[in-house]
């Protein structure tokens, strides 16, 4: 039934009343208003606010910081697998505050889905909380504190950042500088997350009494679900040109729904139709936690005050934000408002977008010259080959039969470090190679097989008065950013090598060959060794970061055993410290996007749908981090040209919500939400008021 229309039962809903017959309502008590930051407009419950944001944002990001290298170095997982599972992790996280909001407006208030749902269920407690905690601390304030309410939320994405920064700082600290069983300390790193989600609740929970609650208003998600498809069949039954057209296509709703609600959903359409292209500026933002991070395994971190771990580089998006929040709010917005500029918030989620456009451009250029650096990689039908000479002399190698494959056109002498590996051309996938050694006047005459897009080294050794060959397979990219080393031993006893806590290993006698193991980077001048009879130590020098080194234990003085150190993949040449201007540029954007946007959300809400637009806001972070899964996945691309993919793609839908936004006309709050004026009227002197009775005829 239309609640708009004429009631023509017979029955009186009036009766006339007489304002003297009415006796006055007893004065309501004052109500105490909630105490107050040092004599601030700012709440204190605030407080307890932001140091649970600080405490749950330090256990998300923490965790956060060190999952693609778990992914990578402990599960072994693979680059875009890595990747793809990060950003899967993510979007879900960005998904569930949908259903989040949804219990929070409709069932048990923003207040208990923080403390009972989002901080007991950990695998739904993202959802609980993030589209939560914001609103929550925005209905702290009064609404003449408007001010003050806009301040909120930079503070509010300060504690969110200063958690993220102690934590991108001390978990990968946790995880690369702590040994658990032999590896990287993971159990720590996850479990001190854990712990500061336990110091969230119990501070989350100490503020109780101060806090302002609003009480759910009933399922909104499900009431503006049904607003609007009522909306949309209510026109389509009347498609007819008789009949009237109306201002709004909601209002169509207007025969089932209040006009309040009609309001809401309008006001709430208008935003979420801005949001469409929001996904794009998330897709590159959440890639400093995989891709960025991936960039860094394969670069120099040592900054010569520190060494970095890869994960570490993410603690600049934090300390920048720290920074920039700041030097936004008090110094650039103001200049450029004295410039009489209108800085609106969408302008300023504008030029994020284009900042991080930049940043992307920067990342792929780095990327470039990190490919440059790096060495070639065999393709099909090829395959790279290195010669070592163990001998005691000179060693000339040739492929017998094969013109097209020439090694080195002169000969090689005892231990001579080769420069460079040399390409080999297959005919099929896997071959036989036959080499000839001119070793004195010797020729021998050797054989090997080999397989495509691999890496080999040819060991010539000593045999009697004459010499052989042995293949073996080298390295293929497995340091993923860390050093890596094998041992091959020319001495006639075992020999056992600790390279560290819990890191040993035994290499066979007459030349047996170890398998790779990576260790810490740095010097290593006495690695203990020992063999059934006799303990020595042998110096290994620097080890770098990315490189894959060869140790040859020989006898071959009288000052006992000792290493011959080669390079089978050479180290990261190009520094971390290139990383900086892309996270200078994406921090700067993020502020100007992120915080602007969050109190826009917030500001533009209905005051039923703060949770809903919050969530919302989220929902465009999930859909952007699977956008870098589907990419990741399927793309296949170059990283450098996925890169700039990205780049160019926000560049377009910055364009796009430019348009948008230049429509767009910001509502104000007395616009979102009709006035208790216009709800109740007013009782005048020397007037009628009408009290509703059913009184019949």
């Amino acid at each position: 039934m239309n609640p708009f229309q004429k009631n023509d039962s017979k029955e009186t809903f009036f009766s006339p009343v007489s304002t003297e017959e009415v006796p006055p309502p007893p004065p309501s008590l004052p109500k105490k208003p909630p105490p107050k930051i040092c004599g601030s407009n700012y709440p204190l419950s605030i407080v307890f606010i932001v140091v649970n944001e600080f405490c749950e944002r330090f256990s998300y990001y923490g965790m956060k910081a060190v999952l693609t290298l778990y992914f990578l170095y402990f599960l072994h997982w693979n680059e875009d697998t890595s990747t793809s599972v990060y950003h899967a992790f993510s979007s879900l996280c960005y998904f569930t505050p949908i259903l989040g909001a949804a219990i929070a407006d409709a069932w048990l208030g923003k207040f208990k889905v923080l403390s009972l749902v989002g901080l007991s269920l950990i695998a739904l407690g993202t959802g609980g909380i993030k589209p939560c905690v914001a609103a929550f601390g925005g209905d702290q304030f009064e609404e003449t504190h408007e001010e003050e309410r806009t301040r909120y939320f930079s503070v509010f994405y300060l504690s969110i950042n200063a958690g993220s920064l102690i934590s991108t700082f001390v978990t990968p600290m946790l995880r690369g500088d702590v040994q658990c069983f032999g590896e990287d300390c993971y159990a720590l790193a996850f479990g001190v997350p854990g712990l500061l989600m336990l110091i969230a609740l119990v501070v989350f929970a100490m503020g109780s009494k101060m806090y302002k609650k609003t009480p759910p208003e009933g399922n909104i998600v499900t009431q503006v679900i049904k607003c609007i498809w009522f909306a949309i069949s209510n026109r389509f039954k009347n498609r007819s040109g008789d009949i009237p057209k109306r201002q709004h296509w909601l209002d169509w709703a207007a025969e089932k729904y209040p006009k309040q609600l009609i309001m809401d959903v309008k006001a709430l359409t208008r935003i979420l139709f801005l949001y469409i292209p929001l996904p794009m500026f998330w897709a590159l933002l959440e890639q400093q936690g995989s891709r960025w991070t991936l960039q860094a395994t394969r670069m120099n971190r040592n900054l010569g005050f520190i060494v970095l771990q890869p994960d570490q580089m993410q603690v600049l998006n934090p300390l920048l934000v720290l920074i920039f929040i700041p030097l936004f709010d008090l110094v650039i917005y103001p200049l450029i408002s004295k410039c009489g500029i209108n800085f609106s918030s969408l302008r300023k989620m504008a030029v994020g977008m284009i900042l991080a456009c930049l940043a992307f451009a920067v990342v792929a250029v780095v990327e470039t010259k990190i490919n440059e650096m790096a060495p070639p990689q065999p393709g099909p039908r090829e395959i790279f080959l290195q010669v070592l000479n163990l001998a005691d002399d000179e060693v000339k190698v040739t492929v017998v039969g094969d013109d097209k494959n020439s090694l080195l056109p002169e000969s090689i002498k005892s231990f001579q470090k080769m420069p460079h590996y040399s390409k080999l051309h297959l005919k099929t996938k896997s071959q036989d190679f036959h080499f000839h050694l001119k070793y004195h006047n010797l020729s021998v005459y050797t054989e090997h097989s080999v397989e495509e897009k691999k890496w080999y080294s040819l060991i010539i050794r000593e045999d009697g008065e004459s010499v052989s060959s042995m293949m073996v397979k080298d390295a293929e990219n497995i340091t993923n950013g860390m050093t890596a080393v094998r041992f091959l031993n020319t001495l006639h006893k075992e020999v056992n090598i600790n390279l560290g806590t819990d890191i040993s290993l035994n290499v066979s006698e007459d030349y047996g060959v170890s398998a790779y193991r990576t260790v810490q980077i740095g010097e290593y001048p006495a690695v203990h060794c020992k063999t059934e009879d006799d303990d020595f130590s042998l110096n290994l020098g620097l080890l770098n970061f990315g490189a894959a080194y060869l140790f040859v234990i020989t006898n071959s003085t009288h000052q006992g055993p000792h290493a011959w150190k080669t390079e089978d993949i050479p180290a990261n040449k190009i520094s971390i410290a290139w990383q900086l201007p892309q996270y200078v540029l994406v921090t700067a954007g993020e502020v100007m996007f992120s915080v602007t946007g969050l109190e826009f959300s917030y500001s533009q809400a209905p005051s039923s749908m703060k949770s809903v637009l919050q969530a919302a806001w989220l929902l465009t972070i999930g859909v952007g981090n699977f956008i870098v899964l589907t990419v990741a996945q399927f793309s296949d691309l170059v990283q450098w040209v996925e890169f700039t993919l990205f780049s160019c793609l926000l560049l377009l839908v910055c364009l796009i919500f430019s348009v948008m936004g230049y429509y767009y006309v910001p509502l104000k709050s007395e616009d979102i939400q009709e006035p208790a004026a216009k709800k109740i009227p007013h009782i005048q002197e020397n007037t009628i008021n009408l009290e509703t009775k059913n009184t019949k005829l």
